[in-house]
């Protein structure tokens, strides 16, 4: 995965919105799919979503600041994090 291997502050910032984006629809499936199964209520509200969205860029945060030791990207996606949890409570109202 070469395309993956880049230093650069730009492309946390893009890993930082995309794999958060890509996990929310992960979560948003196997909660559809365990609330049909099991035929309960709604399951999780979609604030728990979002949060555990962020949780994913822990990962891969993990992976570029120590397997990798590439400082720019990491950066990228702290920086991004952080702007999309403050949005997220703001537009929650809970900030």
């Amino acid at each position: 995965m070469k395309v993956l291997k880049k230093n650069h502050f730009l492309f946390g910032f893009l890993l930082g919105i995309l794999f958060p984006a890509m996990l929310y629809g992960v979560i948003w499936i196997i909660n559809f799919v365990v609330v049909k199964i099991n035929g309960t209520g709604p399951g999780l509200d979609t604030e728990s979503h979002i949060l555990l969205s962020f949780v994913g860029n822990l990962l891969i945060l993990r992976y570029y600041f120590i397997n990798l030791k590439y400082d720019k990207t990491g950066r990228g996606i702290i920086v991004i994090t952080f702007i999309l949890i403050i949005l997220s409570f703001i537009l929650m109202g809970n900030f």
